[in-house]
């Protein structure tokens, strides 16, 4: 197949590209490397995928071809240039797409809400366009356990309303769904949602708490653990995140006909957890054990002294809990990357790559 990955320089989109060249796919992987965090972190990414141009940045538009794998190729460009996305889906005919580009965060979205609605909805809504437009069989995009808001009803199972988000990055990822939606129906595109839970391993993203209590508890300073540690989080391990995306790539939702003779949308949504809640403060604490395994942290570190719990954030909920069933009825694969194994991948990546 000839597959086209959007975000393929971030946390998640770099490790499927990989994964699907490596299989033997043909895979054009975009993304805009904008400096939301640390452009050379996505650099890196790419370079393990065989990527680089020998530059500090690369070229808008110029396709580099990967020095390790020979179907794979990457350009640099934002889903919300139309006219450049439509020519590139013009040229290539890609038979499925995977949308990971979009701007993360949900703190990030109470101070800069307009770069949500460029990325998530604009750009996403090009994507919808084009993929009706030149005839992509099976589109595949990134949702976010953010959209279930305040459930009280735990597991969060994709049969729930989602209709109260508490943050605008969960708002434009229930609206991408809706959208989805609306083209799958209107225009019989097949499209899969997946909903991530707290996805987490080596090369991840700076902002991601683990990430960002890392580099604060190496420079010496105080980390801050919301509601006062009584947070509980499904970390989902990036690499069985990725295995999940290739499977639910294997297939696309069945086109049918209702009983008005009228399409049906060929629609699915999937949640992509660890289907296993950790408490905030056992996370952390495990994080610093396998920091101090890998040398990041001196043996004797005062971890007590660099820790402060305060009370919950805006945009922020108390508990995320995938229920899976669905993925595991429909691909038969649920993720179980034990969070020490996880973390301690993490932390050997880290004292590797920051020395």
């Amino acid at each position: 197949m000839k597959i086209l990955v959007t975000g393929a320089a971030g946390f998640i989109g770099s490790k499927l590209m990989f994964m699907l060249a490596r299989r033997g796919d043909e895979v054009v992987g975009i993304d805009n490397i904008n400096d939301y965090y640390d452009p050379r972190l996505k650099y890196g990414r790419l370079r393990e995928c065989g990527i680089t141009c020998g530059a500090a940045e690369m070229e808008w538009g110029v396709p580099y071809q990967s020095m390790l794998l020979p179907r794979c190729r990457f350009i640099r460009m934002a889903i919300d240039d139309k006219e450049s996305l439509d020519a590139l889906f013009q040229r290539e005919r890609f038979d499925k797409v995977m949308n990971l580009a979009a701007q993360a965060g949900v703190r990030y979205s109470i101070t800069n809400p307009y770069a949500y609605l460029q990325s998530n909805l604009v750009g996403f809504l090009n994507i919808l366009e084009a993929c009706r437009n030149f005839g992509v069989r099976h589109l595949i995009y990134a949702s976010s356990s953010s959209v279930y808001g305040m459930n009280e009803k735990v597991p969060y199972s994709e049969d729930d309303k989602v209709v109260s988000p508490v943050s605008l990055y969960a708002a434009s990822k229930k609206s991408n769904e809706l959208m989805a939606h609306a083209y799958s129906k209107l225009y019989n595109i097949p499209s899969t949602g997946l909903r991530f839970f707290t996805v987490y391993g080596p090369a991840g993203r700076p902002d991601m708490a683990y990430f960002g209590f890392t580099n604060k508890l190496r420079e010496g300073k105080t980390i801050e653990i919301f509601n006062y540690g009584n947070c509980m989080r499904d970390f989902t391990y990036v690499d069985d995140i990725v295995e999940g995306v290739v499977r639910i790539m294997q297939g696309a939702p069945s086109k049918q006909q209702g009983d008005d003779g009228l399409p049906l949308p060929p629609y699915a949504v999937y949640n992509i957890g660890n289907n296993s809640p950790e408490n905030l403060l056992n996370f952390v604490d495990t994080l610093q054990q396998e920091l101090i395994r890998a040398k990041v942290l001196p043996e004797d570190y005062d971890f007590e002294a660099h820790k402060r719990l305060v009370p919950m954030q805006p945009g922020d909920v108390p508990v995320t809990f995938a229920d899976t069933s669905a993925l595991e009825r429909d691909y038969g694969f649920k993720p179980s990357t034990p969070l020490r194994q996880g973390l301690r991948a993490f932390a050997e990546w880290y004292k590797e790559f920051y020395g």
